[in-house]
């Protein structure tokens, strides 16, 4: 098992609160409007914090159909749609090269990519990533959202 890797600590952009799994894939399918190929989105938080649950709202809300479920043993679901979604999950590997090994490159090019326990691969992140931390918080969940590069910022601003 690897340690937990402390990508930055900074404040975060913008703070939802969610008091239920359908208040979070509202929240994902508000942002899945604006999301194109290429977006990466940095998703951290304990297990149980919400991170599949808004990948559900993602896929929902870009018009993915089918079940969506977290990839932890296989590492990678590829959901095809009108913005084809690929849903990555870090909880098992040792190294972005797992995922360099396995084609992630490729999809980032013709897909929004979601990574799952991010903070353990920081080293895959593209200098443009909106970071979406999970925090346990009042009986729900605090999202933080943090804006890296100029597509990540205009991603957040359109949320609001």
């Amino acid at each position: 098992m690897l340690e937990k890797t402390i990508v930055a600590e900074t404040t975060a952009d913008q703070i939802y609160s969610s008091s239920s799994p359908e208040g979070t894939q509202a929240l994902a399918k508000r942002l899945a409007e604006r999301l194109r190929p290429g977006d990466f989105l940095a998703l951290i938080g304990e297990l149980g914090g919400g991170k599949t649950c808004f990948v559900q709202g993602l896929a929902e809300g870009l018009g993915v159909h089918g079940r969506v479920s977290s990839p932890t043993f296989v590492l990678l679901h590829y959901h095809p749609g009108p913005v084809p979604l690929c849903h990555l999950d870090a909880y098992r590997v040792n190294s972005a090269e797992e995922f360099r090994d396995l084609g992630v490159d490729d999809y980032a090019r013709t897909s929004a990519i979601a990574l799952e326990w991010a903070d353990r691969v920081p080293d895959l992140w593209p200098p443009d990533t909106l970071v979406i931390r999970f925090v346990y918080a009042d009986g729900g969940r605090r999202l933080e959202f943090s804006a890296r590069g100029e597509r990540a910022a205009a991603l957040l601003e359109g949320l609001q």
